[in-house]
């Protein structure tokens, strides 16, 4: 959700803070601010974007510079309004106290009419407001303890997710950090430390990191640092060292991050394979799973809970896993999973996807799993973070940073380690070597053949003309196709604003046949497979009923040329790889509409990368 951004070393703060609010304003862009501590606290902050912050800073904060410690925000607002009064940072009364937060702090409601009835006032709709009031009363109570003391104090009387940073210019040498349900990585320079929600604005600084875990707080001096539980127990972190580098996360020459990330997927799905596919023997080697490879074998039943895009993946992989291993699959919206009882046994496994590892309500359903006795697998893109350390066992997909909000390498590089997965699962019980070292052969002959879709770039720009003034869109797909309908049309509402849904083209009979007329274009995914003709049969009842067709085909169907009004073709391929070719082309429409309609695609409004509230 919300970027936070922090710094305390012999550097000036402020260029450091603002520079890494950039690299975070995908985390949240509705507002942002800045903090820093120059004998007193200094603070401005704007609305909307960094940009709009660094007009404000030109015109007022000179006062900023020369100071060494501060703290950062770009805001993605859950309570209140976008607007100056509600960006961070926020200040106690007397303006000594301030505080950035990302979260949610679900009893503000109480802790707001406790703190008003002790005199303090509030200037704010925000719930991050009660944190820096609840920190100055538990200081006021107590004026002999330590900025580190105040803030654990405060915390015991908090309930819900955060991720805060505090400073004050009553102990003006301290950053007080603290974690619950949201990220904080600490950065570890050479006599300084950079704090922030995730590790985009450390990586050019330093490729030390250590990740706080949930209850954890770090008291930061520029003579060093000490991790400790909110409860004041001492612990001991591993350093981790960033496994990516500083042009991961630049546009390298692309007009926007979210092109960019669509045209490395050939290289990403290289990167997902390298080392756990091997061609020579036709075997696989998934060592994130491999001690508990077995149990997810004899597993009675498998669920799989994700949201959004992930979720979208969740639904091929149980596709793939039931036709290799002939494993009984669930998809749950890990936002339901625990709020309906779900029944779940010790023979059963979970396996979570998300692409931060940071996920709220899928983190909520893993613990949820584990509770009742489940082994839990996780798949995500980010080491070292929460679902990676909670989970039994686990795959990175080595996607590299994702900094465009809606979600492209990260789907594929997810369905590749599904698919991976579900050989391994049927090793042994259902598929023979020789086919496996067939599906890995046609695995391995993806990257290729996404390059050459790639190639169609233009073609796909010259199609997206003609639909970018449409107010709906249908997508419709079977078998392995259907979760790709349902992600691009997911990729057209989350960045153009189009509405558009996704079906089972069978279904269209069933209710979406009444929106069909000719303002009404329909995407079909219509492949060479084993429900080829039914498609066919599917397309002409939208031109009886004069709607448009775009259809994504393979490679030398001439027949649907007659049918469509736009044919996107691919390269041919085995039925369960098909979802990694056709929904390239969908993302690509995605985008390309949404730029022709002025959209800003890599930070659609209302939309966060990590969404880390439920």
């Amino acid at each position: 959700m919300c970027g936070i951004v922090g710094y305390i070393g012999k550097r000036e703060a402020a260029p450091i803070l603002l520079n890494g609010l950039r690299r975070l304003e995908y985390r949240g862009y509705d507002s942002a601010g800045i903090a820093v501590l120059n004998g007193d606290l200094s603070v401005v902050k704007q609305k909307g974007s960094v940009e709009n912050l660094e007009l404000a800073l030109q015109e007022k904060g000179d006062r900023l510079y020369g100071a060494t410690l501060g703290i950062a925000h770009t805001r993605w607002a859950t309570h209140g309004d976008p607007s100056d009064r509600n960006a961070h940072p926020h200040l106690n009364g007397v303006g000594d106290i301030a505080v950035i937060h990302n979260g949610i702090i679900e009893n503000h409601m109480s802790l707001r009419l406790e703190l008003s009835s002790h005199g303090y006032v509030f200037r704010s709709a925000t719930d991050t407001e009660v944190l820096v009031h609840l920190i100055d009363r538990m200081w006021k109570e107590e004026p002999s303890i330590s900025l580190e003391y105040a803030v654990r104090r405060a915390l015991q009387h908090v309930e819900g997710a955060y991720g805060l940073c505090v400073i004050s210019s009553r102990e003006p040498g301290t950053l007080v950090v603290a974690r619950k349900g949201s990220p904080l990585v600490l950065g570890l320079g050479e006599g300084e430390y950079f704090v922030a929600s995730d590790a985009a604005p450390i990586v050019e600084h330093t490729r030390k990191v250590v990740y706080l875990g949930d209850g954890e707080m770090a008291v930061i001096t520029e003579a060093g640092y000490m991790v400790k539980t909110v409860e004041n127990i001492e612990t001991e972190k591993a350093v981790t060292e960033l496994d990516f580098d500083l042009e991961e996360i630049e546009k390298s020459g692309y007009e926007h991050f979210m092109l960019k990330e669509i045209f490395e997927q050939p290289a990403v799905m290289e990167d997902v394979m390298r080392g756990r596919v091997r061609l020579e023997s036709g075997s696989l080697h998934l060592g994130g799973i491999k001690d508990n490879l077995e149990h997810l074998r004899k597993a009675k039943r498998i669920i799989i809970c994700a949201c959004g895009t992930s979720w979208h993946a969740g639904l091929i992989g149980e596709y793939l896993i039931e036709e290799f291993a002939r494993i009984p699959v669930e998809v749950d919206y890990a936002s339901e999973f625990r709020y309906r009882n779900p029944v779940i046994t010790p023979e059963d496994v979970v396996i979570v996807i998300s692409q931060s590892g940071e996920t709220a309500d899928t983190l909520a359903a893993l613990r949820e799993a584990k509770d009742k006795g489940a082994l839990v697998m996780g798949i995500c893109n980010v080491v070292g973070s929460t679902i990676a350390r909670e989970t039994h066992c686990g795959m990175y997909t080595h996607a590299g940073p994702e900094i465009g909000v809606a979600s492209t390498k990260a789907f594929t590089a997810q369905v590749i380690v599904l698919y991976m997965v579900a050989l391994a699962l049927s090793q042994g019980r259902t598929l023979g070597d020789d086919e496996i070292a067939g599906y890995l052969q046609e695995l391995s002959e993806v990257p290729a053949k996404v390059a050459q879709i790639l190639r169609g770039n233009e073609a796909i720009q010259s199609i997206a003309e003609s639909y970018r003034d449409a107010r709906n869109f249908l997508y419709l797909g079977r078998g392995y196709n259907f979760p790709v309908a349902l992600e691009g049309a997911l990729k057209l509402k989350e960045i153009s604003y189009i509405h558009a849904e996704g079906y089972p083209a069978a279904e269209m009979k069933h209710g979406p046949i009444a929106l069909i007329d000719e303002d009404m274009p329909v995407i079909f995914i219509a492949t060479h497979d084993n429900t080829y003709t039914k498609i066919l049969s599917n397309i002409e009842e939208v031109r009886s009923r004069k709607g448009r067709v775009i259809a994504i085909a393979s490679e030398g169907d001439e027949e649907i040329r007659s049918l469509a009004d736009h044919v996107i073709f691919i390269p041919s391929a085995a039925g369960p790889v098909t979802p990694l070719l056709t929904v390239i082309p969908l993302q690509l429409l995605s985008y390309h509409i949404a730029t022709l309609r002025g959209c800003n695609v890599d930070r659609p409004r209302n939309l966060a990368k990590s969404v880390t509230v439920e």
